[in-house]
Parts: C-alpha cells; sequence; structure tokens
C-alpha cells in the first residue's frame, strides 16, 4: 500500500477515534478534530473522513457538524434526516437543520480530551 493512503487511513481512523468520544447529548465541530489531531486547517480531510465512516454503527456520525452549528453532513445519512432525528433522541434541538443550543452542547475535543 502506497504511504499516502497508509497515512490517510491512519488519520481516518484517528479521527473515528475522537468522534467515539463524543458524549451522548454533544456536537463538535470538523476543525475541532482536526485541530485536536495537530491538523488544524484539515477540517475537510476530517469531512472525507466522515463520508467514509463505516456502516457498522459504531461511529456516532451524527454528532459531528460543522463550525456554525448546521448539519451539513446529514446528506449522507438515509434518509438525510435520520441526523436530526438522532441528534434530538439525545435531547440536542435542531431547526432548520441549525443547532439551537450550540454553545450548550459543543464539545471541545482540545478542552476535554487533556
Amino acid at each position: 500500500m502506497p504511504e499516502a493512503q497508509q497515512k490517510q487511513i491512519n488519520f481516518f481512523n484517528d479521527v473515528y477515534a475522537v468522534v467515539k468520544l463524543i458524549p451522548r447529548g454533544k456536537v463538535t465541530s470538523y476543525g475541532a478534530i482536526a485541530a485536536y489531531l495537530g491538523a488544524r486547517g484539515s477540517a475537510r480531510m476530517v469531512g472525507w473522513a466522515m463520508n467514509n465512516t463505516p456502516k457498522d454503527g459504531n461511529i456516532p456520525a451524527h454528532r459531528v457538524i460543522n463550525r456554525k452549528g448546521l448539519l451539513t453532513g446529514k446528506v449522507h445519512f438515509n434518509p438525510p434526516e435520520q441526523m436530526q432525528q438522532l441528534l434530538e433522541a439525545e435531547g440536542v434541538l435542531v431547526e432548520n437543520d441549525q443547532i439551537k443550543n450550540f454553545k450548550d452542547v459543543y464539545w471541545d475535543p482540545q478542552l476535554q480530551l487533556l
């Protein structure tokens, strides 16, 4: 396997490890995960990892949103409304694809995973 491909796989696995640590009823952003992993500015790469999340249900991908609290990843859920439904089942308030209580439910891995 080429070295670049192996690095991508390792990065994706690191992303998934962080996502698994997001507590129920909390959310974090692609950029916060990237920063925690020492890859500030790589939010899109985190997004690519989330797009490729294994479908085994062990990674709570619904808890990863954009920095403004928007459910931009919902297009990768089937049906797209599932992302909102999963968040609401955990007590996260969502309206028009926007988390209403964003500051209350935001979880920053750089602060929480010391």
